[in-house]
């Protein structure tokens, strides 16, 4: 049996693509894990197709592995809070192999961050709660692993190839 996506996705998630699309795709990740790097450009290049789905991503910090996924995933929430969630969800896969509070703070600068409050919000964990709503949500929808797919509430278990991803959401339209 294929695991729905709880909840759906709505105003509170971070999306890209047209808002009108037929499908949607949810990305649960982990910026530490290198299969999510893996998975970043596919992803991408399936935000280009001529009928593309709307992009969400989910924090799913697998933080027994990944010492630095918890700060990461904070990180692209503080972005978020200033308007620049994807840019700065780009540049950590970019640079998933330095992701300590340095970096992290490196990143907001060169983004044009607010860096003060970026700074501030980091330590006192503001999006801590932001980030564990994603992950429960993942934790309901069967996620155990990162990258998880969703296309259209259905968890995606096929190959994370660009053709497998494709014709998967091609056959979700039909």
């Amino acid at each position: 049996m294929t695991s729905r996506l709880t909840p759906p996705v709505s105003k509170r998630d971070h999306t890209l693509g047209p808002a009108s699309a037929r499908i949607t795709l949810v990305e649960f990740g982990d910026f530490e894990c290198p299969f999510c790097a893996q998975a970043h450009p596919i992803a991408r290049a399936l935000l280009r197709l001529e009928d593309a789905p709307l992009f969400a991503f989910r924090n799913f910090p697998l933080t027994s592995v990944h010492p630095h996924a918890q700060q990461a995933a904070e990180a692209a929430e503080a972005a978020g809070a200033q308007g620049m969630f994807w840019e700065m969800h780009d540049v950590l896969f970019e640079n998933q192999d330095a992701l300590d509070d340095e970096n992290l703070l490196e990143y907001a600068a060169a983004l044009g961050l607010d860096t003060q409050r970026f700074v501030r919000e980091m330590r006192e964990h503001v999006y801590a709660p932001r980030v564990r709503e994603d992950f429960l949500s993942g934790v309901r929808s069967g996620v155990n692993g990162t990258p998880s797919f969703f296309i259209d509430g259905m968890r995606y278990d096929g190959p994370l190839d660009l053709r497998s991803m494709y014709a998967a959401i091609e056959a979700a339209t039909a």
